[in-house]
C-alpha cells in the first residue's frame, strides 16, 4: 500500500473561510490517522485574484490550529516546490506530451471568434458557451504553420464524444458522466499559465497524492481530471467530496453575505480548538454521543464512513455550546489571559480584583466578546431604577431596599477583609441576626453596586471585586437616591 499523502491547495485570495477550514481539517485528519503525510501547496496561477497578505493568513490559521504541514513553501521537501507560479517549466512542458499523443490540441480560436460562432446558453441558470471542437480536426501542417506564424493559442484537451467516464468517490460512491456532457476544456492558457483544472492534476500525481479531499462542486469536474490521468497513464488517486457549509438550507456561507470566517470568529472571542471542534462535526458525525474532540483525539476518531452527502448547515447556537464548553475547561490562568482583552473594553480602572471578575464570568460566557456588555456598571454605575429593587420572590421593594441596604453598609463598614470569603460570611450573619431570607438582603445590595438587572455573579462576589471603598460609596449613593 501506498503511503497515504494529502494536501491542503488553498488559492491566496483572501481570509480563511469556514469550507476551506473544514477540507484542510479533513486532509490533515485523513493523512494523520494513518501515518501519513499532510502537504500544503499554495495554487497562484490566477494571478489575478491574489490578494497582499493572503499567504500569512494561510500559514497563521494552520498554525493557530495545530494543523501543521509535513511539506510545504516555507519548510520545503522532497517535491518542491510548493507555490505553483513557482512551477510554470512543468505545465507546458505536460500539455504539449497530451497534444503528442493525440489528448490535447491547440486551439487559436480568437474571443472574437468564439463570440460570433458559439451562442451562450443558459444551463442551471447560468449562461454557458460551450466550445464546438472548431480546431479539434486541424491538420499538422495547419497547426505548424499557425505556430511559426506566432498565432496566439491555447491547449484544450480532446474528450472523447461517446460513451461514459466513471469515477469512485468515498463518500458517493460511483459517479458516471456520459463524455458528451464533457467541455474540451482548456489546460493551458494563452498567456502560457495553466488553469486551475490541470495545474492540481499535474502537481498531485508529482507531489505523490494519494487522497484529494475538496468540496462536492468538483464532482462534475472529477471525470475530466481522470480522462487527464488516464491520459498521462497516471494512477488516480483516492476522492473525498464533501458536501457544502450552507447557511441555511437555501444559502451557502459567504463572506459577500456577511458570514463569519476563521478570523472573524477568533475576533469575536471564540477559541480556535472550539473552531475547529466544530467544524469538524459539519458534515461528519462521528460514533457514540460524543462531540467534544482536541485534535489530537479527532485523528483517532476520523473515520470517512462518517461524512455525509448532505450539506451542513451552520448553527452559531451549536458553535456558542461547544465553545462554552471550551471555556468552562480553561484553567483560571488560561481564561485570565483570553478575557483580559475583552475585559479591559468595559473596565479602565485598576482598583478591581479582576481575579473575581474571572471567576465569575468563567461560567458565565459562551464566546468572549460578550464580555463587556457585562461589565459596562464597573467603571460607572448608572442610575438606578427603583423597579429594579421589585422581586416577588423575596418580597423586596424600593420601601424595603432602605432598611436592608442601611444595615449591609454597617456591616461593610466595620469588615477589614473583602475577600470573597469574608464578605459571604458577614452577609449571611446578618440574613441569620436579621432572620430574613438571603435575597432580602443581597437582591438590594446587588442593585445598589450595579444599577443593572443582569449582574455576572451576585453581590457578594461583586462586593469582593470592587473592594471596600467603591463598594460603600455606591451604596451611600443608592440610600441617597431613595
Amino acid at each position: 500500500m501506498r503511503k497515504v499523502r494529502t494536501r491542503f491547495a488553498p488559492s491566496p485570495t483572501g481570509y480563511m473561510h469556514i469550507g476551506n477550514l473544514r477540507t484542510a481539517l479533513y486532509a490533515y485528519l485523513i493523512a494523520k490517522k494513518d501515518g501519513g503525510d499532510f502537504i500544503l501547496r499554495i495554487e497562484d496561477t490566477d494571478q489575478g485574484r491574489l490578494v497582499e497578505g493572503a499567504v500569512d493568513v494561510i500559514y497563521d490559521t494552520l498554525k493557530d490550529c495545530g494543523l501543521h504541514w509535513d511539506e510545504g513553501p516555507d519548510i520545503g521537501g522532497d517535491y518542491g516546490p510548493y507555490v505553483q507560479s513557482e512551477r510554470m517549466d512543468n505545465y507546458l512542458v505536460w500539455a504539449k506530451k497530451l497534444v503528442e499523443n493525440g489528448s490535447a490540441y491547440y486551439c487559436f480560436c480568437t474571443e472574437e471568434e468564439l463570440d460570433s460562432r458559439i451562442p451562450k446558453k443558459e444551463e442551471g441558470g447560468e449562461m454557458i458557451r460551450r466550445y464546438d471542437g472548431h480546431c479539434r480536426n486541424l491538420s499538422k501542417e495547419e497547426v505548424e504553420a499557425k505556430l511559426a506564424a506566432g498565432t496566439p493559442y491555447v491547449i484544450r484537451q480532446k474528450m472523447p464524444s461517446e460513451g461514459v467516464t466513471t469515477f469512485h468517490d468515498l463518500v458517493y460512491g460511483d459517479v458516471s458522466v456520459e463524455n458528451k456532457e464533457l467541455e474540451d476544456q482548456i489546460l493551458i492558457k494563452s498567456d502560457g499559465m495553466p488553469t486551475y483544472n490541470f495545474a492540481n492534476v499535474v502537481d498531485d500525481h508529482l507531489m505523490g497524492i494519494t487522497h484529494v479531499v475538496r468540496g462536492n462542486e468538483y464532482l462534475s469536474s472529477s471525470p475530466k481530471y481522470n480522462l487527464l490521468y488516464e491520459a498521462f497513464g497516471w494512477d488516480t488517486p483516492e476522492y473525498i467530496h464533501c458536501a457544502p457549509v450552507m447557511k441555511d438550507e437555501h444559502q451557502k456561507l459567504s463572506k459577500r453575505n456577511g458570514d463569519a470566517s476563521y478570523q472573524d470568529l477568533v475576533a469575536k472571542g471564540y477559541l480556535t480548538e472550539a473552531i475547529l471542534n466544530y467544524i469538524a462535526l459539519l458534515g461528519w458525525s462521528p460514533k457514540g454521543e460524543r462531540e467534544i474532540f482536541t485534535v489530537e483525539e479527532l485523528t483517532h476518531e476520523f473515520d470517512l464512513s462518517g461524512i455525509s452527502k448532505s450539506p451542513a448547515i451552520f448553527d452559531p447556537e451549536k458553535l456558542k455550546y461547544i465553545n462554552a464548553e471550551y471555556i468552562r475547561a480553561l484553567s483560571h490562568d488560561e481564561f485570565k489571559e483570553h478575557a483580559m482583552p475583552f475585559i479591559r473594553q468595559a473596565v479602565r480602572r485598576d482598583d478591581v480584583d479582576f481575579d473575581i471578575l474571572c471567576d465569575v464570568l468563567q461560567p458565565r460566557t459562551e464566546f468572549f466578546s460578550d464580555i463587556p456588555e457585562k461589565l459596562s456598571f464597573i467603571d460607572e454605575r448608572p442610575d438606578i431604577d427603583p423597579e429594579l429593587y421589585n422581586s416577588k420572590k423575596f418580597k423586596t421593594n424600593a420601601e424595603t431596599a432602605q432598611p436592608a441596604l442601611e444595615a449591609s453598609l454597617k456591616v461593610l463598614e466595620e469588615l477589614g477583609d473583602y475577600s470573597v470569603e469574608s464578605v459571604h460570611s458577614a452577609l449571611l450573619s446578618l440574613v441569620e441576626s436579621l432572620g430574613v431570607k438571603n435575597g432580602w438582603i443581597l437582591g438590594p445590595l446587588r442593585v445598589a453596586i450595579s444599577g443593572v438587572q443582569v449582574t455576572p455573579g451576585g453581590a457578594v462576589e461583586l462586593i469582593a471585586a470592587l473592594g471596600k471603598e467603591e463598594t460603600l460609596s455606591r451604596i451611600g449613593s443608592a440610600l441617597a437616591a431613595l
